[in-house]
């Protein structure tokens, strides 16, 4: 996509006036006057492939490690239970007898096992010796501009200093120790694993040398007696991890030993850690036909360290900066308090206080943990993205396709990091094989079926370890259904027909295929699905009875509904398959329709039944509105208002990640101060411990978004909700500042994409646009809908296509060239 230019951006801020330029530099960090006390006041690296929580401690410090691909078990038998397709005649027969707790126990008999855990890697420990403890002028902080952590204080009068990164350009992490006077550097460095590992000593290189588990039970099973299993018999071999270290010094002494590295009398020191597993594809054993995770940690130890560190650091900011750097966001108003420290500043937003360049900052942190967890084949961000300290993380830190996995990637594509979502197109692609046996062995179906959760195996069948999983998440059917939403909107955001034809539709076919079996008549004819969930979520019917498993749930027929117009559209684009879309297109018209309820709510259930928890945390039933498209104000008001009755029957509390779902809803609502009340109880500062799930999600003082606990889909869901605010293009419309809350009066956001291959960056002025300019990646005509007039800059070719002031703003035409900038600026009367 179009890069910004600094030209046109130095024009943009000037424009702006009132907002200050330093935001592009001095706000953007994350810094504190303490050293971490937990791991969520820890701060993030990672590179995509290698994660760093580093704590910033002064004689013992810890930096745990993470690398993405480190999970427990190998691949999956792809027929765990035959018995399961003969229970769903039995189960569909129940369900249409309204015999639901019936159905339930039925459905269970149709469950697989359990999905495997990420697991942490190994742990770095500096200790250091100083001359004094008498530490002055403590500073630790993460800087969002260049990917770097840094330490540094004061003791006995000597400065030390510590930068860390970690290299995408050389995959390896880099740290880099100095003191302000000569031969004052004394430190031993030692690595440990919660892991089967074991200390050698090759050269120079401390090397550490692991074995994963073959079994990993989840986090929330505590019926074996051993959770975790090296040696499962009748299973693959867990992988194997290695972790290499080396010190390199320009003064000073090194000796290396099975205990550590030993540096001394040195001033300057660059340690270089490397490390890699022998994971090689979620189809392959990751100890018998696995990769040579000792080559390639030596090999990528090796030529990093021919480099020096100037040189490692110039490529990692030049790889890292060509993603960040397309999009600046800054709000003008309030106090410049950048010169608190970051957990200062979120305890005083917490009180209620006023930070727009707080709420910016968060905005920029998402799409800086996109970039640094998400960037290996195969291993898209999981619940934690790239970090995990747990040897039985929460809900194995996996990839929960009911909500969460598709959270991490809603800002990709509008935020200017598309290259981020590859890793989830592996696993998609992945899915769509071992999901071809699910269908086949667990429904007798065609297409490809995944459910409630996956993992780097890409396990594809209902989970529950045959029988003990609970229906109202294990059983749902539509997960890989949602997973092609990304493919499509890539088309959408790209235009590349290549990857729509190559990658995308086959996979999108497919499930439609699955679907289409799926679908069966209810007793008026109508297409339903049967059994259906509402994932999580249990409803109460007339009769009092409490059940999770009915048929035709909202959100099963909007996931179908998206696919089967998705694929429709794709073989449209493609000019193939005409006969399959015109099935899809008749199923369409039979499909259920989205009902309203008694209470002017958009019903959740095939009928009008109460739910368990009125407050619950997911809001599945609303996808139509987000991420869907199906739902819209402008196009859709009765549904709309449907959806905005279930928001205020649902409350604003919950998790943190479902607040962030919240905030994208209201968003779509074109209720930006809504939007921002949620914003701000998201950044309510969280601390460790003792808190409930419900109406306690929050952050944590590194910014993490608590669950609780941590999980980064509220983050994610963050800065899309943010990104949804300010510009939103669902409807075939650029609209323009959709949901501006009435805080952010002034400001400036440049770099944001929209569909239809357009980069749009705008400044705004007492809540009106004050200029526009589009950015065209291809010919054609680009709708946008403003909130006040606007006029052509140059040659544009601009018309109106509403003549009058309406509602929702003004809708023009806009001529577009392929390569071309076009700017607009607002008519003052």
């Amino acid at each position: 996509m179009k890069q910004n230019k600094i030209g046109l951006l130095s024009v943009l801020l000037l424009t702006a006036g009132t907002v200050r330029s330093q935001q592009l530099a001095n706000s953007l960090k994350l810094w504190y006057d303490a050293p971490a006390k937990e791991w969520s006041q820890a701060l993030p690296l990672g590179n995509g492939r290698l994660g760093a929580m580093v704590f910033g401690k002064v004689s013992d410090e810890l930096i745990q490690l993470n690398e993405a691909t480190l999970w427990s078990g190998g691949p999956v038998d792809n027929n765990v239970n035959p018995d399961a397709p003969k229970y769903l005649p039995q189960v569909r027969a129940a369900l249409f007898n309204e015999n639901y707790h019936q159905a339930d126990s039925l459905l269970r008999k149709m469950q697989g096992v359990y999905s495997q855990s990420f697991l942490p890697m190994a742990d770095l420990h500096l200790r250091q010796q100083l001359a004094d403890n008498n530490v002055k002028d403590y500073y630790r902080d993460l800087d969002l501009n260049n990917a770097q952590a840094n330490t540094r204080f004061t003791s006995n009068g000597v400065q030390y200093t510590r930068e860390m990164f970690i290299s995408a350009a050389d995959q390896v992490i880099v740290y880099h120790l100095k003191a302000s006077k000569k031969g004052q550097l004394n430190f031993t460095l030692s690595l440990n694993s919660q892991l089967r590992y074991q200390n050698a000593v090759e050269g120079r290189d401390l090397v550490l040398k692991g074995k994963a588990p073959s079994q990993a039970d989840p986090s929330y099973v505590d019926y074996n007696k051993e959770p975790i299993k090296y040696e499962q018999p009748g299973s693959c071999k867990g992988m194997r991890f290695e972790v290499r270290l080396r010190a390199i010094n320009v003064d000073g002494t090194i000796k290396a030993d099975t205990s550590g590295i030993t540096v001394k009398n040195a001033t300057d020191v660059t340690v270089i850690v490397s490390g890699a597993t022998s994971f090689n594809g979620y189809d392959r054993c990751p100890d018998r036909d696995g990769l040579n995770e000792d080559k390639i940690a030596a090999g990528q130890q090796a030529k990093a360290a021919a480099r020096t560190w100037s040189d490692l650091r110039a490529r990692h900011i030049k790889d890292y900066t060509r993603y960040f750097n397309r999009v600046h966001f800054a709000i003008a108003g309030g106090e410049d308090v950048a010169f608190l420290p970051t957990d200062e500043r979120l305890r005083r937003f917490t009180a209620g206080g006023e930070d727009p360049s707080l709420e910016t900052l968060y905005f920029q942190y998402g799409r800086y943990l996109l970039i640094s967890c998400s960037r290996t084949k195969g291993a898209p961000a999981n619940l934690q993205g790239i970090w995990n300290k747990e040897l039985r993380a929460p809900w194995s830190s996996n990839y929960t396709i009911n909500i969460n996995t598709e959270m991490n990637y809603w800002p990709a594509e509008e935020c200017n990091l598309m290259e981020m979502q590859q890793p989830l197109y592996d696993l998609l692609m992945e899915l769509a094989v071992t999901g071809r046996y699910t269908a086949q062995n667990f429904y007798n179906a065609n297409g490809w079926v995944a459910h409630h959760n996956t993992d780097i195996w890409a396990i594809s069948n209902p989970v529950g370890d045959i029988g003990k999983g609970d229906p109202n998440w294990a059983n749902w059917m539509m997960g890989g259904n949602w997973l092609c939403q990304f493919l499509w909107q890539h088309y959408e955001y790209s235009g590349s027909k290549a990857f729509l034809k190559d990658t995308a539709y086959p996979i999108m076919k497919a499930a439609a295929q699955f679907s289409l079996g799926w679908l069966v008549p209810d007793k008026e004819g109508r297409l339903v699905t049967a059994p259906a969930t509402s994932p999580e979520n249990i409803f109460i019917t007339e009769k009092g009875e409490h059940g999770a498993v009915s048929i035709a749930s909202t959100m099963d027929l909007s996931v179908i509904h998206n696919l089967f117009t998705n694929v429709i559209a794709a073989s449209t684009v493609l000019g193939k398959d005409a006969v399959f879309a015109d099935s899809l297109k008749q199923a369409l018209a039979k499909l259920y329709p989205l009902q309203i309820g008694k209470k002017g709510n958009l019903q959740e259930w095939y009928k009008d039944w109460e739910d368990e928890d009125p407050q619950h945390r997911h809001i599945s039933h609303l996808f139509g509105l987000f991420p869907g498209n199906q739902i819209s104000p402008i196009t859709t008001p009765e549904l709309a208002a449907a959806c905005k009755k279930s928001l205020e029957i649902r409350g604003d509390g919950g998790t943190g990640w479902s607040k962030a779902w919240k905030i994208n809803t209201w968003a779509r609502l074109l209720d930006g101060n809504h939007a921002h009340k949620l914003l701000k109880e998201l950044l309510t500062l969280t601390t460790e411990g003792g808190v409930q799930m419900h109406h306690a999600g929050g952050t944590y003082a590194n910014m993490f978004c608590a669950h609780p606990p941590f999980q980064i889909d509220g983050n994610f869901g963050g800065t899309s909700g943010i990104a949804q605010m300010l510009l939103q293009s669902q409807t075939g419309t650029l609209h323009l500042l959709p949901a501006l809350p009435d805080v952010w009066q002034t400001g400036e956001v440049t770099g944001l994409l929209a569909q239809g291959g357009y980069t749009v960056d705008m400044n705004w002025k007492e809540g009106m646009l004050t200029s526009v300019t589009v950015h065209a990646a291809k010919d054609g005509t680009c709708m946008l809908r403003v909130p006040q007039r606007v006029k052509a800059g140059g040659d544009a070719q601009l018309a109106p296509v509403k003549a009058k002031d309406e509602e929702h703003g003004f809708v023009y035409a806009l001529q577009t060239r392929a390569g071309q900038s076009y700017t607009l600026y607002r008519v003052i009367r």
